[in-house]
């Protein structure tokens, strides 16, 4: 992760808004978020900035966003960050931002669903009306969405660092849980809108079930699998299956195994990244490390079930 070179203060911000959306600038602001790619700050009541900050790859990530989420939210059942407006770069601020609505609610790293059986239909009924058949334009993902066998290196990469650092009690258990869904047949129908970055941190929760889902930067077409192993990273223990029979069409065995490799990959990410948050590392949040820990174990024991 690479830090932009330029701070991000709320006297930038409004200068921004001053010269590309003077109807804006005077509205409350404050620091929403930061987040891998951007910084998300509260414009009034409604609204919020993202800006990029980290990563070069945000500016496409965020001008993909203006460009396709307005056409996907209005069918979404949960409460999505719709682009207003676009900022273009500029001398102040040599990148694209962008103005969204606000999302309520806290992320699920921090407040994760408690109510099982609310959050398993919430987030089954919200991938039942994402996953449509994409048009050919829609943008492909990155390393992801594919055939999983195309992520061998990194889940080997994955899997050897965590169990060096003592973080993996049972490497083989993981790995079982890998060959299963790698072994599974590919994923033969259209490709599918996908969210692509389903972890707990781009989940928002109230009053104990999922309330919206924020940062659609990886929006791609491809295997459902990938975003279906959010069952195992986001949902409270027993409630997989209440989401399986929620989800329409129904999941066919082959697709249950990969969802099982792609939540592995995201269980591996989670727990390194946790810890590294736990040990003051670069790009490190602490808050990821348990629910991807939990989310392992799951993973394990559903493959003897």
């Amino acid at each position: 992760m690479t830090a932009t070179e330029m701070d991000i203060t709320e006297e930038l911000i409004r200068d921004l808004l001053r010269e590309q959306h003077p109807d804006l600038a005077d509205r409350p602001l404050k620091l929403g978020a930061r987040g891998w790619d951007n910084q998300v700050w509260r414009l009034g009541d409604d609204l919020a900035v993202r800006l990029p900050w980290a990563t070069r790859s945000a500016d496409a990530l965020l001008r993909k966003e203006h460009a396709w989420l307005p056409i996907l939210a209005p069918r979404l059942p949960l409460q999505v960050p719709v682009p207003q407006r676009l900022g273009e770069p500029s001398e102040r601020f040599p990148r694209p931002w962008l103005v969204t609505t606000w999302v309520p609610g806290e992320p699920a790293d921090r407040a994760p669903a408690t109510r099982a059986a609310e959050a398993a239909v919430a987030l089954a009924a919200f991938l039942t009306a994402l996953h449509r058949p994409a048009p050919d334009e829609a943008p492909a993902g990155r390393d992801r969405g594919g055939p999983l066998a195309d992520t061998a290196e990194h889940f080997t990469q994955g899997l050897v660092s965590a169990t060096e650092l003592g973080l993996i009690r049972d490497p083989d258990a993981v790995r079982t849980v890998w060959e299963d869904a790698v072994a599974a047949p590919e994923w033969a129908g259209p490709s599918l809108w996908l969210h692509g970055d389903l972890h707990p941190a781009n989940i928002l929760t109230t009053n104990g079930t999922f309330s919206g889902v924020i940062d659609f930067g990886d929006l791609f077409a491809g295997d459902p699998a990938c975003d279906l192993a959010a069952a195992w990273i986001l949902l409270p223990d027993g409630a997989a299956d209440r989401f399986h029979d929620a989800y329409q069409p129904s999941p066919d065995t082959a697709t249950l195994r990969r969802a099982r490799g792609w939540a592995v990959l995201r269980a591996l990410s989670g727990i390194h990244i946790g810890d590294a948050g736990v040990h003051g590392r670069p790009g490190g949040k602490p808050t990821w490390g348990p629910p991807a820990h939990t989310a392992l174990q799951r993973l394990i024991a559903s493959v003897h079930q």
